[in-house]
């Protein structure tokens, strides 16, 4: 059975964007898009919530025909270009990306039915307002959190609203470079 993880960047202060939905405050390097590689490599689909498909959506593909792209970027651009794509989103109409499915009802029988699939695991990016859902109806099995050395103050709460406590066990930690401390927790059982 695949597990749902969800990958976010968060601020010591609990954010996962600047009050303008910015990304700039995350020191990403070599060291932080060598993990991010790592992460990638578990993942059989991801999945996004639909400001952050969106921006992928509009990001990715031109990547794919940047004549500049370093080989990370063409490498991280095909796969997601290629990868069966989950977008959760009770707003959009369709997903025109390649290969994307869209979730808009019966969120829990969809995904549990996709963690039933034989393959790799099912990975949340940032998309803090789907895992706010997912989380809510019980169904994310491990959390990967980067901890970034910023207080950022406001911004978008990585788990705003979240209104019961959830306990985690500590699977593993890194500290890197940059003062980010990558961590891997799962529910408490």
């Amino acid at each position: 059975m695949r597990k749902l993880v969800l990958f976010m960047h968060v601020s010591l202060d609990g954010y996962a964007s600047d009050s303008n939905g910015g990304l700039d405050w995350i020191p990403y390097n070599e060291e932080l898009e060598k993990y991010a590689e790592e992460v990638v490599a578990e993942v059989g689909s991801p999945v996004y919530g639909r400001t952050t498909y969106q921006m992928m959506e509009s990001y990715w593909p031109t990547v794919l025909n940047d004549p500049n792209a370093s080989r990370h970027g063409l490498e991280h651009a095909k796969w997601v270009q290629d990868v069966k794509k989950i977008v959760i989103s009770g707003t959009m109409d369709k997903a025109e990306w390649n290969n994307t499915m869209l979730i808009k009802d019966k969120i829990a029988e969809e995904i549990k039915a996709l963690k039933e699939q034989p393959g790799k695991n099912l990975v949340i990016f940032g998309s803090p307002g789907a895992a706010k859902t997912l989380l809510e109806l019980g169904l994310i099995d491990e959390f990967l959190l980067t901890i970034c050395p910023v207080v950022l103050g406001r911004g978008k709460s990585a788990f705003e609203g979240v209104i019961e406590k959830i306990r985690l066990k500590l699977l593993s930690s890194r500290t890197f470079k940059s003062g980010i401390i990558a961590t891997r927790y799962e529910l408490e059982k």
